[in-house]
C-alpha cells in the first residue's frame, strides 16, 4: 500500500469534485494536506483560500504550507473552470479567464512550490489536466488549449527539475460526472459511453489513484509523463 505518511501536500481547487477526491485520498495515505479553495470553502483541517491565478494566491497558498506546516513534498495542480462556447463567438475574456485559472495558475503554483522542493532536494507536482487537451473538445477551445498547455508545461518543467528529485507529471481524466455531466442530456451521454471501450465513465475516486500513486515514492522514476485516465477512450 502507498504511504505518504509524514508528507505535506497542497491540492488546489480542493472544493470540486476531483480536488476533493484527491485530498482525501492524500489524507488516507498519511499525508498533511492543505486543501486549496477560491470560493467554496471545504471541510478540511487546513483550508487556505487563494485566487491561484494571481501571483500573490499562488505564493500565499505555499508560505502557508510551509510556515504552518513546516515542509511542501506534493503539489497537485487541480484549480480549474469551463467558460464553453463556440470559438468564432467566444470573447477574449472568457478565453482569459479559462487560461488564467488553469494553466497560468498551474504555472505560479508550480513556482512558489519549487523554492522549498529544489531547496530539500524532493518534491512531486501533479498537474490534473484532461482527454480535452489530448484531442481536443469543439466548444472548448480555451479549456483544450489550456489542459493541452498544461502537459507542455508539465513536460518542460520535469527536465528543468529532475535532477533535484523533484518530478512533474500529469493525470488527463476522461469523462467523470460532475455538475456539468449532470445537465447533458441522456441521448448525449450514451453518444460519449459508446466511444469509451470500458462502457462507463470515470470516478473522481479513479482519478485520485493515479494522483496518489505520482505522488508516492513508488514513482520516484517516472516524470514528464501524462496518464489518461479515460477508460481507453484515447
Amino acid at each position: 500500500m502507498l504511504d505518504l505518511s509524514g508528507k505535506v501536500a497542497v491540492v488546489t481547487g480542493a472544493s470540486g469534485a476531483l480536488g476533493s477526491a484527491a485530498a482525501r485520498q492524500l489524507q488516507e495515505l498519511g499525508a498533511t494536506v492543505v486543501w486549496n479553495y477560491n470560493r467554496t470553502r471545504p471541510e478540511a483541517e487546513h483550508a487556505f483560500q487563494a485566487d491561484v491565478s494571481t501571483s500573490q494566491g499562488a505564493q500565499a497558498l505555499v508560505d502557508y504550507a510551509v510556515k504552518e506546516l513546516g515542509r511542501l513534498d506534493v503539489l497537485v495542480n487541480n484549480a480549474g473552470i469551463t467558460r464553453d462556447g463556440l470559438a468564432m463567438r467566444m470573447s477574449e475574456e472568457d478565453w482569459d479567464a479559462v487560461l488564467d485559472t488553469n494553466l497560468k495558475g498551474a504555472f505560479l503554483c508550480s513556482k512558489a512550490a519549487l523554492r522549498p522542493m529544489l531547496k530539500q532536494r524532493g518534491g512531486r507536482i501533479v498537474n490534473v489536466t484532461s482527454v480535452a487537451g489530448l484531442v481536443g473538445n469543439p466548444g472548448q477551445a480555451n479549456y483544450s488549449s489550456a489542459k493541452a498547455g498544461l502537459i507542455g508545461l508539465t513536460k518542460s518543467l520535469a527536465r528543468e527539475v529532475a535532477s533535484r528529485n523533484v518530478t512533474v507529471n500529469a493525470v488527463a481524466p476522461g469523462y467523470v460526472p460532475s455538475a456539468i455531466w449532470d445537465g447533458v442530456s441522456e441521448e448525449a451521454k450514451s453518444a460519449v459511453l459508446e466511444h469509451i471501450p470500458m462502457g462507463r465513465t470515470g470516478t473522481p475516486e479513479d482519478v485520485a489513484a493515479a494522483v496518489a500513486f505520482l505522488a508516492s515514492d513508488e514513482a520516484a522514476y517516472i516524470t514528464g509523463q501524462v496518464l489518461a485516465i479515460d477508460g481507453g477512450l484515447t
